[in-house]
């Protein structure tokens, strides 16, 4: 059981996040940074599609990205979060800042996915004295410059011996393990040989039986093996996402949830 503030999600089953993105320069070309009412619109058509959490992100981490302000990151997200009050499952908020996660919480948000894991000054306490879900991610570097020369020596260990790591820091400040989610991190400080070693070996990112997270829809890694542009990866993402369904991952961060959701289907009347 996965416990986000109010909510309690069972992860007997993948879950499906679907994602809402308030960036102006998404990798995707899915941003609707600026028109709160399409980004409402878009949030519940993921619910109505059978989304299980939204995962809403006002900062761009693509490679290469720019930090944003903690000004403009609050103006995009809180009359998103402010408009989706009550709409019956959890809202994860894709933030790093510890002030963003403070103000999110206050307005309805029951999980924080953080890709610098709660390595931030401050991240860790305003977690800690909550009651949300958090989602501990692996980045190699930060994505101004993560992708120029990723490097390891066993991308599966490293990632395990990271994520370890973090959540030893979390139980330390007192956050429960039902409400710790991992995700390996595809495509942050990783080369496409990072990222399908990862997904093949993904089984192996046991972690204490914590469920993990899985996001590779439409990223740069399946462009690489496709030559589809980004807008031609549904395939593709439907495949990956199954692919790390069948290793064990419990959420998997998609843009396409309706679609996701049937193939999922389809995998489990099988198995």
């Amino acid at each position: 059981m996965l416990r986000c503030a109010e909510f309690a999600l069972a992860v007997d089953r993948p879950l499906v996040m679907g994602i809402v993105n308030l960036t102006p320069d998404s990798f995707s070309g899915d941003g609707l940074a600026g028109d709160t009412e399409r980004a409402i619109a878009h949030a519940r058509r993921q619910i109505e599609a059978g989304a299980d959490l939204l995962d809403i992100g006002a900062e761009s981490s693509r490679p290469g990205a720019l930090p944003t302000s903690l000004a403009d990151e609050l103006d995009r997200l809180l009359p998103v979060l402010d408009g989706l009050a009550g709409c019956g499952i959890p809202i994860s908020v894709d933030t790093y800042k510890p002030e963003v996660m403070r103000v999110a919480l206050a307005h309805g948000a029951s999980m924080i996915n953080d890709i610098y894991a709660l390595r931030m000054p401050g991240a860790l306490q305003v977690v800690a004295g909550s009651q949300c879900a958090v989602c501990l991610m692996h980045m190699q570097g930060e994505p101004l410059t993560m992708q120029q020369q990723p490097a390891y020596r066993d991308v599966v260990t490293e990632v395990d011996a990271f994520l370890q790591s973090r959540v030893t820091q979390a139980r330390a400040a007192g956050i429960a393990d039902d409400r710790l989610v991992l995700d390996p991190g595809f495509g942050f400080g990783k080369t496409v040989q990072h990222n399908v070693e990862l997904l093949r070996r993904f089984s192996e990112l046991s972690l204490s039986g914590l469920p993990l997270l899985a996001g590779v829809s439409r990223k740069s890694m399946l462009g690489a093996l496709t030559a589809r542009p980004v807008g031609g990866r549904l395939a593709a993402s439907i495949a990956a996402a199954l692919l790390a369904a069948q290793r064990g991952a419990r959420i998997l961060r998609v843009h396409d949830v309706a679609e996701t959701r049937d193939a999922l289907a389809v995998w489990q009347a099988l198995a």
